[in-house]
Order: structure tokens, then sequence, then C-alpha cells
């Protein structure tokens, strides 16, 4: 059995910090499947979905994206129509409780690593966090006794080429806790794959539904940044904290969620 874990960011990933939620957390959620269950059932779910409800086709394939779909924009303005809108909300509820996945987030609070530590010791705050991503996810699979590999969204040429470079580095070199011997146990490759979103990935697409939820969990639950408004993400995350979230012990935090630094 083979695994991949698809990753979605939410937040500024560079070194500069206020006391704005957007800019002073950044999150990696990584969203595991095994791809057999991909081929099989999850790919085949949701494009199933977005031909039921956004006439998507194969030669122009419509991308999930949760920023377009909150704002009914694009190829998602049919849902402006409350019942329309309704109707595929009950319907990817019900998709995500019964696909077949776990999900890790990592949250860094910038605020507090840049009082925490001096300069000799900051880096790049989206490899701190894919850093200890990967440690949680190879935790999963060794649990397993399973492979898996890494992909991301691609952002620009240069930035791709950093990411991987990143990446490479640190299954070359392993992390403060893990050898790279005991990476490479269960991690199948030293190069990241990395997915232009037009290449309809569906796990990323995942990701991006679900990063937001993710984040909204560890603010509420090690934050106690809580808002009175419900939305749907809190729909999705009831699902998530009862069946998918990654556990140790019988334990989230630290684990399926965890927070930084």
């Amino acid at each position: 059995m083979k695994y991949r874990i698809y990753i979605d960011e939410v937040g500024n990933p560079d070194l500069k910090s206020s006391v704005n939620p957007d800019h002073r957390f950044l999150s990696l959620t990584g969203v595991i499947f095994d791809l057999e269950y991909v081929k099989d059932v999850f790919q085949p779910d949701i494009e199933k979905l977005k031909v039921k409800y956004f006439d998507s086709h194969p030669d122009e394939p419509v991308i999930l994206h949760r920023k377009e779909l909150v704002y009914r924009k694009n190829d998602f303005t049919v849902l402006k129509n409350k019942s329309i809108e309704n109707a595929f909300n009950h319907e990817l509820l019900s998709l995500i409780s019964k696909w077949e996945f776990q999900v890790i987030t990592v949250v860094l609070d910038k605020l507090e690593h840049n009082e925490s530590y001096d300069n000799t010791w900051k880096y790049d705050p989206y490899h701190y966090c894919q850093e200890v991503l990967i440690e949680r996810y190879r935790l999963f699979l060794k649990l397993r006794n399973a492979k898996g590999d890494v992909m991301i969204e691609s952002r620009s040429g240069k930035e791709d080429m950093r990411l991987k470079k990143s990446y490479r580095e640190l299954i070359e070199n392993g992390t403060h806790y893990l050898t790279s011997d005991e990476l490479k146990e269960n991690i199948t490759s030293v190069e990241l794959k990395v997915k232009n979103k037009m290449a309809n990935i569906a796990g990323l697409q995942l990701a991006d539904l679900l990063a937001h939820s993710m984040r909204r969990y560890a603010f509420h639950e090690i934050w106690n940044l809580r808002e009175e408004k419900i939305t749907f993400a809190d729909e999705i995350l009831k699902i998530l904290v009862n069946q998918k979230i990654f556990k140790y012990k019988n334990q989230i935090i630290g684990y399926g969620v965890k927070k930084l630094p």
C-alpha cells in the first residue's frame, strides 16, 4: 500500500509577523490518501460532484478552490442559488465523511517564533512547518508499515525550485528528530512532486478545501481564538475532528495538529 500526502498552506510564509491572524500564523495542512483508493474511489467521486453541480468537462475541468466557492465566483456562480448551494454543501459533507483519508496540520505562530528565538536559529517558516509535517507523516506511515510520497501545488518556477531543494535536503540530511535513513524507511522519493493547479489533482483540491477548517481547529484548541459566527468550515470541522484528524495514542494535539514553535 502506497500513500501520498497532498499539502496546502494558509497564511503568509515570510518571517515577518503582526497581530493580524492572517499574517501572524502560517499553517500547512496535509491530506493523506492511499493511492489505489484515489484512483478507484476518491478521484471518480470528486469528478462526479463537479460534473453534477458545475458542468465540469475533461477538456476544461473545474478546479475546486475554497475562496472562489465561498464567494461564488467564476465556475461557482451557480451557488448563488440557495437551494443549489445547500444541496452541494450537503453532498460535499457526506463525501468528506465517506472518503477514507487522514489529515495533519502544523501551525506556526510567527509572532511567538520571532520573540522566542534569535536570528541565528530562525529559518524559512514554510520549511520549518514542512519539516515538522513530514515527521508526523512519517509516523503515520511507520505505524502502518507503509510507504508514501509528498505532493504540493505549483507556485512559480523559482519558488518551485526552492521548495524542491529544501525538501530534497530534508530527506537527504534528516530533521532535528529523524535521520535520513529513518525518513527513507517510509518516504519513497527525495523529490517533491509539484503539480500545476490545472492538472486537476483531486487531493490538492481537497487539501485546499480543508486547510482553513484545520487552522480554525488549531485557533480554537491551542490559542483559544474563537469566533461567535458559525461557518461552513465548522461543519467540515465536526467531521474532521470525529473521523479524520490523525491521532497517536488517541491524541490529536502534538500529532494531528501541531503548534510551533
